[in-house]
C-alpha cells in the first residue's frame, strides 16, 4: 500500500521467512556458517535455539537454498506435533522414497538404502526439523536412532534440530541425555543490538529500493529497539506499521508518535515510558 510512496520495489517488512532480506549479524552469520559446516562434515546432530522471532526458520531457509544449490537431498519437518508414524510418513514424502509412505518399517528399510546408495558416491542426505521445543519423547527418541545411522566417514543422515530456548531445557532432562550427548554443535540466535537493529532496518529498506533510508531517524531507531528487545520479528511488524501510518499522514518521516500509536497497537513499551535500569 505506502510502496509507491516511499519508492520501494518491494514490502520490506514482511514476516515471512524470505532468505533474501537475511541481514547478516554476527549471530547469524555464525550460526549459518556452522549449520553449513556441520552437513559438509557430517557431523550428526546439529542444535538451532533461539527466542520466538530471531530468525531460526529464516536460517532454515537459507540453509534449503544452499542445500537445493548443491543437490543435497533433504526433509524438512516444519510440523513438529506429529505421532512417530506421521513423523517417518513426511520424511518418506519429503526424500520421495520408493516405498508404503505409511508404513515405519518400509519407510526405515528404504531410508536406510538411500543413505548406504548416497554414502557410497560420497554425498550425504540431511533431515530438518522445525519447532523442536514441541516434540514428543517418542519422535525424538526415533531421531536419535537415526542419528546412529553412520559409516566410517561419519553420519549418513545430517539431522539438524531448530526450537526455542524450551528445547534446551528439554534435551537437559535424563530422557534425552543420549540424544544431548550426540549434538555435534550448538547455534544460538541472539536478539540485536541497538546498532544492528539500525543496520537491520536499512538493509532491509536498502532490499527494497530505498539505498539511503531517512524515514527513521536514530532516536527513532533506538526506540523501536528498545521496544521491540532487538527481535527481528517484532521489528518488522513495528517498521511496517509505522510507514503504513507515515503514508497515511502523507508524512515520509517517522515520528516518536507514530511509534507510540504503533507500540500501543502491538502492546510494546510507549516511548513516553521510562526504561528500566
Amino acid at each position: 500500500m505506502y510502496k509507491a510512496f516511499f519508492g520501494l520495489i518491494s514490502n520490506p517488512f514482511n514476516l515471512s521467512p524470505d532468505p533474501a532480506f537475511l541481514y547478516r549479524s554476527p549471530h547469524h552469520e555464525e550460526a549459518l556458517a556452522n549449520l553449513i559446516y556441520g552437513v559438509q562434515s557430517r557431523k550428526g546432530f546439529i542444535l538451532l535455539t533461539g527466542e520466538v522471532g530471531t530468525g531460526k526458520t529464516t536460517m532454515l531457509e537459507c540453509l534449503r537454498d544452499h542445500l537445493d544449490s548443491h543437490r543435497i537431498p533433504f526433509a524438512f519437518i516444519f510440523n513438529s506435533r506429529l505421532t512417530p508414524e506421521q513423523f517417518f510418513e513426511m520424511i518418506a514424502y519429503d526424500l520421495d522414497l520408493p516405498c508404503s509412505r505409511t508404513s515405519k518399517t518400509e519407510v526405515l528399510f528404504a531410508l536406510n538404502a538411500m543413505l548406504l546408495e548416497r554414502a557410497n558416491q560420497n554425498k550425504t542426505t540431511v533431515l530438518m526439523v522445525d519447532e523442536g521445543q514441541n516434540l514428543s519423547w517418542d519422535v525424538l527418541e526415533e531421531i536419535r536412532l537415526l542419528g546412529n545411522l553412520e559409516n566410517r566417514r561419519g553420519k549418513l543422515l545430517q539431522i539438524i534440530i531448530s526450537g526455542q530456548p524450551e528445547l534446551d531445557d528439554k534435551l537437559e532432562q535424563d530422557d534425552c541425555r543420549q540424544l544431548r550427548q550426540r549434538i555435534a554443535l550448538r547455534c544460538r540466535l541472539r536478539p540485536f543490538s541497538a546498532e544492528e537493529t539500525a543496520e537491520y532496518v536499512g538493509s532491509r529498506l536498502a532490499r527494497s529500493g530505498m539505498r539511503d533510508q531517512s524515514v527513521f531517524s536514530p532516536e527513532v531507531l533506538l526506540q523501536i529497539h528498545r521496544g521491540t528487545h532487538g527481535i527481528p520479528r517484532l521489528i518488522n511488524s513495528v517498521c511496517d506499521n509505522m510507514l503504513l501510518t507515515a503514508f497515511a499522514l502523507e508524512s515520509h518521516v517517522a515520528t516518536l508518535q507514530m511509534y507510540d500509536e504503533v507500540a500501543r497497537d502491538l502492546r510494546l513499551v510507549p516511548a513516553a515510558a521510562p526504561q528500566a535500569g
